[in-house]
């Protein structure tokens, strides 16, 4: 009994150790928690103890790479330039008087210009009447010589604008050859072509104006524009007409080409596109601005004209004399300079010579008497204020003597 009694009491104390035991396993974690979040994590809490009255604060997780809650990065965004305002181009009355613009798509950027210009305008009226793809050398695809005239008779312009030549850097057919361009056969009948269409121009009794080439990014391009430019400036002189050069507003200092430069304010701004041919607009507004002067005067616009409000300058070449009020100059004398009261040339009563020292020195060359004393006056000899000692005198036998007896005493 005592043996089976034992036994059954170590049989039943072993679920119960075993009950414990777990107990403390699941247990101790928790209290191994709670001690560290019980202890001090800083000096402060140290001293003064951890407050535990708000709510526990959560971290929040961060979400995993690849979802859709990660943090988008960030953009600089350049600020955009502010458009430009735009032209509004007011009512043309009646009587406005046309101005036809004619040419290639370089043409059709100087009728753009020219249009910005007189926008508000209602009396000038721009006619674009430009091909892009034209030329004188493809006359089989667009002749100017003689469409320039239908166009004259179909628009009634007071003046043409003509700007073009710059798509004429390819072969031309003369007689049953194809030319080389700027070739001598090319040359000569390029320019007897462009002879024939200014003169098409003048015998309509329209005044023209020549706009000639810009430069361009390509350098063979760049050297044959100089040469068509000799050509247009030879036919618009040989029809009286007027030619444009703005070579000078495309190039830099050393003549070379340059895709920026300023614009008609002064201020740097691109001038051409990215292909180096075309014009912006700032670009097409300075061609404009270069044709404004000829295209004034011809339409009586020039800087001469009177503003509103204000009276017109008498012209200098229309012989009438104009009176004008002049007042005579005033000659005055320093008082503080030469001891003067009065007035240049007055004339004192009761005083024989009414002269000041200033007049007497640039009439009669007399100087005024000078101060005593002072630097400039050199009447009296100057006297030294130290006299110059005399040097000594040569010892005499007597008073040698004198000395060498002293000196036997």
């Amino acid at each position: 009994m005592p043996g089976s009694r034992k036994g059954w009491r170590l049989s039943h104390a072993i679920p119960v150790m075993l009950v414990v035991l777990t107990a403390i396993a699941i247990a101790a974690p928790s209290a191994l928690a709670q001690e560290q979040q019980r202890r001090p994590r800083n000096l402060l809490e140290l001293l003064f103890g951890r407050s535990d009255r708000g709510a526990e604060q959560v971290r929040p997780q961060r979400p995993a790479a690849g979802s859709k809650k990660t943090r988008k990065k960030s953009v600089k965004v350049r600020p955009r330039p502010s458009p430009e305002p735009e032209i509004v181009v007011v009512d043309k009355s009646q009587t406005a008087q046309a101005v036809l613009v004619v040419g290639d798509f370089m043409g059709s950027g100087l009728a753009e210009g020219l249009e910005a210009v007189f926008a508000e305008n209602p009396e000038v009226r721009v006619i674009d009447r430009t091909k892009g793809s034209s030329g004188f050398v493809r006359s089989d695809y667009y002749d100017w010589p003689t469409e320039v005239e239908k166009l004259i008779d179909e628009e009634k312009p007071v003046v043409v604008v003509a700007m073009l030549g710059s798509n004429d850097r390819q072969q031309m057919r003369v007689g049953t050859t194809r030319e080389a361009p700027l070739s001598e056969s090319w040359t000569r009948e390029y320019q007897a072509r462009a002879l024939a269409f200014a003169a098409a121009v003048s015998e309509r009794e329209v005044p023209l104006i020549w706009v000639g080439q810009p430069s361009f990014q390509s350098k063979k391009m760049l050297s044959d524009m100089l040469a068509l430019n000799g050509i247009y400036s030879q036919a618009a002189e040989a029809a009286e007409a007027t030619f444009v050069d703005i070579w000078d507003g495309f190039v830099d200092e050393n003549g070379a080409y340059v895709a920026s430069g300023p614009d008609i304010n002064g201020q740097a701004v691109r001038l051409r596109s990215a292909d180096g041919i075309n014009l912006s607009k700032a670009g097409k507004r300075k061609v404009a601005f270069y044709t404004e002067k000829p295209l004034n005067k011809i339409l009586g616009l020039g800087a001469g004209a009177a503003a509103p409000g204000v009276a017109a300058l008498p012209d200098a070449g229309s012989g009438s004399a104009v009176p004008v009020d002049r007042t005579p100059p005033i000659a005055l004398d320093d008082p503080q300079l030469d001891g003067g009261s009065e007035l240049l040339g007055q004339k004192i009563e009761g005083k024989g010579d009414a002269r000041n020292a200033a007049e007497r020195l640039a009439i009669e060359g007399l100087a005024p008497a000078p101060t005593p004393g002072r630097a400039d006056d050199f009447g009296q000899p100057a006297t030294p204020s130290v006299a110059a000692a005399a040097p000594p005198a040569a010892p005499t036998a007597t008073s040698q003597a004198a000395t060498t007896s002293g000196i036997r005493r």
